[in-house]
């Protein structure tokens, strides 16, 4: 399936100059969506996976299904002050600012094999900040897999030791 056909690309938005890949029209469609979940995990099948983590909030979208079609748990990373026990917390920068992603402290077990999933890999803070997470809990990363790569902002670039999965590139 050409998942780039599903994938809607608004132009200048949220700002003038940028075209948005929107997956919503991708999600809408039962039989994509279900096929982008299938492929994704035929990506990472040879890895070894305990559990999958994703960010908020379109990380859930992507990743528990994921998580589901794997046979193993989910972790959702949320903004600081959004989960109700306690936290450790890694920072990230925006284009206007900075902000905070938290996740459980009992959320991954030392050693466990990690997934990481989003539905985009732009510049690669958020999933830096995924990352820092995962590891400040000691929680091995095995991969990170992305719905959309958008190439042109660099975001591999900064992810060099992690293997990474793309269903499509721009």
């Amino acid at each position: 399936m050409d998942f780039k056909e599903k994938i809607r690309v608004i132009e200048d938005f949220p700002q003038p100059g940028v075209r948005f890949k929107d997956i919503t029209t991708l999600l809408k469609d039962g039989k994509a969506f279900q096929a982008a979940i299938d492929e994704m995990a035929r990506q990472v099948a040879g890895k070894e996976i305990d559990v999958v983590v994703g960010p908020e909030a379109r990380g859930f979208v992507v990743g528990t299904p994921l998580a589901y079609a794997l046979g193993v748990g989910f972790v959702p990373v949320r903004k600081s002050g959004k989960l109700p026990g306690e936290t450790v917390e890694a920072g990230y920068s925006l284009e206007y600012g900075k902000d905070k992603l938290a996740v459980h402290k009992d959320a991954i077990d030392p050693g466990q094999k990690v997934l990481i999933v989003d539905d985009l890999l732009a510049t690669g803070g958020t999933i830096n900040a995924t990352l820092d997470l995962v590891r400040q809990l000691k929680g091995e990363v095995v991969g990170a897999a992305f719905f959309i790569e958008l190439t042109y902002l660099h975001g591999r670039d900064k992810l060099k030791d992690v293997d990474l999965f793309t269903l499509i590139q721009y």
